[in-house]
C-alpha cells in the first residue's frame, strides 16, 4: 500500500529544499567587490565618463542580454552619460561580439553584457585598435579566453564570487553598483529589481540562494514598478498583478519574440518606453511578433515529427530554412511530448545551426561533445545547447549520436525530480493551494511539485481551444470535484473513464473566487 501525501508532508518537504540556502535576504547578498576585475572594470569606465570619451553597450537578444542592456544604458541615462548601444541581430550579425560589429564602433571603451567571454578574434581586434574592452559576461569560461581590458564573470576560475550561477542581467546589475561606488553617487539599486526577477527567471537559473531572495523582492517590485512597460502588460492583458507564471509564461516569452522573429531592440525600447501609451503601441507589435513565433512553431513542429523513431532515444531534425529563432523552442517541445532529448537544425548556406534541448537525468552538452571532432561549434549545459555543423556531416552526425544514446537509460529519460508523491484527491483545497504558493517562485532547483492522482474518475469532459486542442475534464472522487486541463493533449480522456495523472496545481481564481486547478503533464493510466 502506499503511502498518500498529507498536506503537512508537502510543507515540510519543500520546506527542507532550502535548508541550506546561505542568502535569505538581500542584505547577506555577496558585495560586487568579490567580482574579479570589477575594480579595473568600473575604474576605467569612470574615467571614459570624466574624460568625455566614447563608450559602446554590446548586448545579446535574448531576454537575459535585453534587460542587461537596459539596466547598464539607464543608468547611463540617469547620470547623463553619452554612450552607443548595439544588440546583434540574430539572423544578420550572429551572436555576441564579433569583428563585424568591432568596425561598426568608433569608441574608447567597449562594455558586453551577456556576451564576450568567447570573442577571442572582437578582443584581439579591439587590442589592436587601441579599445578597452570591458567584458561582463556569465557564461562557461572556454579554454581560450579573450584578451581584454577587464573581465568580469564569477564563473572564472580565481574568482572569488561564492555563486556563479546568476544570469548576464545580474552581473551588469553588480557593475551599476560598483560605478555607483567609484563616482560616489546616490543611486537606488534596488529599482532595478523588477527587471533582474525576469532576467533571473527567463534565464532558468537556480532559484535558491541569492538568485531567490531576488525574485521574490523583484516580483512585488514588479507589481509596484512605475516602468511604464509593465503598467501596458498589466492593461493589455487585464492583469491587476503579476504572478512567477507571467514572468515565466508572458512576460518572457514576450520579450523574447523580438530577438526571435526581428530584432530585439524592439524589446530593448519597449522596456524603455516613457509613457504607457508609448509602451502599448510598442507592445502591441511585440504581441503580434509572438503570435507569429508561435504559428511558426506549430508549422515547424508538425514538419519534424517525421524524424521522431519510437526505437531511438533521441530526435534529430534539420530542415533547409528551418526559422532559426525558433528551432529551440521546438526542440523543446519535442523533448517533453515524447520523453526523450532533441536536436532540431536550420540548414541554411551549406551550414546547420541548431538547438537542443535535454530531458530528465540527460546530459545534452555531453552527448554533442563526443562529436566534438566534425562540429563547427557547440555550447550549453547539461539542459539545453546550441550546435553548428557543416551539412555534409549531419547524417555522420544523426548516426553517431543516435548510437551513442543507446547507453541512455529508461531510468535517465524518465527522470522527473519534480515529482512529491501521490496524494489523495481530498488534500486538494485551497489549504494546499496556499502551502504550494509560499514556497514559490518555482524553477531550476525549486521545480513546481507535480504529484501523482490514481483511478479518479472522468465526470466531463470537453475540448477547448480554437482547434480544440486542448482538454478540459471534471474528476470526482466522493464529494470532490477537481476542475484538470491538459494542454496539447496526446492522450483523450471521456467521461466514464478512470485515469492515473501526474498534475501541478494552479490557482483558478474565477469572479472572485479562488479554487485549485490541476494542470495535467500526463495522462499514465485509463481504465
Amino acid at each position: 500500500m502506499v503511502e498518500l501525501l498529507t498536506k503537512e508532508d508537502i510543507k515540510r518537504i519543500l520546506s527542507l529544499r532550502f535548508e541550506n540556502d546561505y542568502c535569505t535576504k538581500l542584505g547577506e547578498i555577496p558585495k560586487p567587490s568579490s567580482l574579479k576585475d570589477i575594480g579595473k572594470a568600473s575604474k576605467r569606465i569612470v574615467d571614459a565618463i570624466k574624460q568625455k570619451e566614447r563608450i559602446a553597450i554590446v548586448g545579446d537578444y535574448d531576454v537575459d542580454g535585453v534587460i542587461s542592456s537596459v539596466i547598464l544604458s539607464q543608468f547611463f541615462d540617469d547620470l547623463g552619460v553619452d554612450y552607443s548601444l548595439i544588440i546583434p541581430n540574430r539572423f544578420t550579425d550572429g551572436y555576441g561580439l564579433n569583428p563585424e560589429i568591432v568596425s561598426k564602433l568608433d569608441v574608447h571603451v567597449i562594455i558586453t553584457v551577456d556576451n564576450g567571454i568567447s570573442a577571442v578574434e572582437a578582443a584581439q581586434i579591439c587590442k589592436a585598435q587601441g579599445i578597452d574592452l570591458i567584458i561582463t559576461d556569465h557564461h562557461t569560461v572556454p579554454s581560450i579566453i579573450p584578451e581584454a581590458y577587464a573581465i568580469v564573470n564569477p564563473k572564472q576560475e580565481d574568482c572569488d564570487f561564492p555563486n556563479c550561477e546568476i544570469c548576464g542581467a545580474q552581473v551588469a546589475w553588480y557593475l551599476v553598483a560598483s560605478l555607483k561606488e567609484e563616482l560616489g553617487v546616490e543611486y537606488d539599486l534596488s529599482s532595478f529589481l523588477d527587471l533582474l526577477s525576469i532576467a533571473i527567471m527567463a534565464d532558468m537559473m537556480e532559484l535558491v540562494g541569492m538568485n531567490r531572495v531576488m525574485v521574490k523582492k523583484g516580483i512585488v517590485e514588479l507589481n509596484r514598478s512605475k516602468r511604464a512597460a509593465f503598467e501596458a502588460i498589466k492593461c493589455y492583458f487585464g492583469k491587476a498583478t503579476l504572478e512567477g507564471d507571467d514572468i515565466s509564461f508572458l512576460i518572457a516569452p514576450l520579450i523574447n519574440s523580438s530577438g526571435r522573429m526581428e530584432d530585439a531592440l524592439f524589446s530593448y525600447e519597449f522596456l524603455k518606453s516613457k509613457n504607457v501609451d508609448d509602451a502599448l503601441k510598442k507592445l502591441d507589435y511585440i504581441v503580434s511578433l509572438n503570435e507569429a513565433r508561435k504559428e511558426e512553431e506549430r508549422v515547424l513542429f508538425e514538419s519534424t515529427l517525421p524524424y521522431v523513431q519510437e526505437d531511438e532515444n533521441i530526435i534529430v531534425a534539420w530542415g533547409e530554412d528551418w526559422h532559426e529563432g525558433i528551432v529551440g523552442i521546438v526542440a523543446s517541445r519535442l523533448s517533453k511530448r515524447f520523453k526523450k532529448p532533441a536536436i532540431v537544425f536550420s540548414i541554411k548556406d551549406g551550414k546547420a545551426k541548431g538547438s537542443a534541448r535535454g530531458i530528465g537525468d540527460v546530459d545534452i552538452l555531453a552527448l554533442i561533445r563526443e562529436q566534438e571532432e566534425m562540429l563547427l561549434g557547440f555550447g550549453g549545459h547539461k539542459g539545453a545547447a546550441g550546435v553548428s555543423i557543416d551539412i555534409q556531416n549531419l547524417e555522420v552526425f544523426r548516426t553517431n549520436i543516435i548510437e551513442a544514446s543507446r547507453k541512455i537509460t529508461a531510468d535517465q529519460l524518465e527522470a522527473d525530480g519534480d515529482i512529491l508523491g501521490e496524494i489523495a484527491a481530498d488534500q486538494i483545497d485551497f489549504e494546499l493551494l496556499e502551502i504550494l504558493e509560499n514556497q514559490e517562485p518555482y524553477g531550476q532547483k525549486n521545480p513546481k511539485p507535480s504529484f501523482l492522482l490514481r483511478n479518479i474518475l472522468v465526470k466531463v469532459d470537453r475540448l477547448i481551444g480554437k482547434d480544440g486542442q486542448h482538454l478540459k475534464l471534471i474528476l470526482q472522487e466522493g464529494s470532490n470535484a477537481l476542475e484538470a486541463l491538459f494542454f496539447n493533449y496526446d492522450i483523450k480522456a471521456k467521461q466514464g473513464d478512470r485515469i492515473d495523472i501526474l498534475f501541478t496545481i494552479s490557482r483558478n481564481d474565477y469572479r472572485g473566487l479562488v479554487t485549485p486547478q490541476l494542470l495535467i503533464k500526463q495522462i499514465v493510466k485509463k481504465v
